[in-house]
């Protein structure tokens, strides 16, 4: 009896047969209706009951996991019902999701034919990494009658991992492959010259570069042959990730620490697929998390997994020792992406010196981002004098991080600054470019 419910066809009906004996009060020769309405009620209620019960394995269900969750992504999730009674039934889905999605009213009802099955879907948005448990799949099962159901309950205990994102990443293979083109706008990138990297002779086509000719191989074959050359492959990319307290902050319920994750994986995948090599750390207080450049198979999995669980915390980050760190632990020429956040000039002035340091052994480039809200402030109508004063502040902030960039640029290091949710994108065509133009 603990699986039995009572459907609000249920109520519903006994409140139609209260009113009708209500009635029965003034006009008695309804007594008789009511009663037989209300013996045909409870006839069809044991009907009913006897239909949902009779069959102990009335319908088979199971929920459809992914191995893994991929944070701040629509991930899928699949649910499979058979209807094996005789006959059509009525079912309300209720799967207990995880607390972290804070969804009280999930509900999904379906008809499914007899002997028949039906596959459906919804998808989750997670928005932190870490655990992610589910407890049962609830199936409430009625027959046409609608008046009692039935609880079936499958799969009572399952649990996911939430990685950084993942599910994006098939989308920036073609970036790899055009390495001459940027994403958003098919934007030309001008080479300063052309990598020494060699690849093959090949014959002469109307087009190339005359100042490839080889010219040993043309006396030798009695037709212009030429050099043809790749880009360089094997080099060094390293992403520092900042786990301070600037990167605590939300933007569209992911922190910056989360965007800069979900960069790195990205931008780790187009790494590997060029042919260099990928590797990262992170660091606060000290740095943690270490993955040395490589280009193995693995070495995609090893990056998602060394940050898999990686959080903030409330500490100003140690600049000095992320210097000291890499002077000692990167000891050859590299391309360093770092992942952090100034919001003033007097907070860059502090770091400045060790940002310095690294940019004479490595091509540095620094990541910031830009406050979506102040964006927002900056490009409103302002109708009230509190607006007024709200776009000058904004302004301000603004101007400030343009200073920031400035002054980054003096000493040779680069900038990418950029709104979070464009994140991805900017790095990517950042490395693009630079790979592009040789100057690493």
């Amino acid at each position: 009896m603990k699986n039995l419910y009572i459907n609000t066809r249920f109520f519903l009906t006994l409140i139609g047969v209260g009113m009708l004996y209500v009635l029965a009060f003034f006009f008695p020769f309804l007594m008789m209706v009511a009663h037989l309405v209300m013996l045909l009620c409870f006839l069809a209620i044991m009907v009913d009951y006897l239909l949902v019960f009779n069959q102990k394995d009335g319908v088979f269900a199971q929920r459809i996991l992914p191995e893994k969750l991929s944070n701040g992504d629509e991930n899928p999730i699949k649910i499979d019902i058979r209807n094996n009674y005789s006959f059509k039934i009525n079912t309300k889905i209720i799967d207990e999701i995880p607390f972290q999605f804070q969804k009280r009213d999930f509900l999904i009802r379906k008809e499914i034919e007899p002997g028949r099955n039906t596959y459906f879907q919804y998808t989750l948005e997670p928005k932190e990494r870490g655990e992610y448990h589910f407890g049962s799949l609830n199936i409430y099962v009625s027959s046409p009658i609608g008046f009692v159901s039935k609880r079936f309950r499958f799969q009572k205990d399952a649990a996911l991992p939430s990685y950084p994102s993942f599910i994006h990443l098939r989308k920036y293979e073609l970036m790899a492959l055009q390495s001459e083109f940027l994403l958003g706008g098919i934007k030309k990138i001008r080479k300063l010259g052309h990598t020494m990297e060699f690849e093959q002779i090949k014959d002469y086509v109307p087009g190339d570069d005359i100042r490839t000719i080889n010219w040993k191989a043309t006396s030798k074959t009695n037709r212009l042959m030429v050099n043809q050359f790749q880009d360089e492959k094997s080099q060094r990319i390293f992403m520092l990730i900042d786990t301070g307290r600037t990167m605590k902050m939300p933007f569209k319920e992911l922190s910056l620490l989360d965007y800069s994750i979900n960069a790195t994986m990205a931008l780790s995948h187009i790494i590997l697929k060029k042919g260099d090599r990928a590797g990262m750390l992170t660091f606060s207080k000290k740095t943690e998390n270490k993955i040395a450049a490589e280009n193995k198979s693995g070495q995609l999995k090893k990056i998602s997994e060394s940050l898999y669980n990686i959080k903030t915390n409330f500490f100003e980050s140690d600049f000095n020792r992320l210097y000291q760190d890499v002077k000692y632990s990167i000891n050859q020429r590299t391309l360093i992406l770092l992942f952090t956040n100034f919001e003033t000039l007097d907070g860059l002035n502090r770091q400045l010196k060790y940002l310095r340091g690294i940019a004479k052994n490595h091509l540095l480039v620094v990541v910031f981002f830009k406050n979506s809200e102040l964006q927002h402030l900056i490009h409103k109508n302002p109708e009230s004098m509190q607006e007024i004063y709200d776009e000058i502040i904004a302004e301000k902030f603004e101007f400030e991080k343009k200073l920031i960039i400035q002054e980054l640029r003096k000493y040779g290091i680069y900038t990418v600054y950029t709104l979070p949710e464009n994140l991805n994108i900017d790095v990517i065509n950042k490395y693009l470019e630079i790979k592009a133009r040789g100057i690493l």
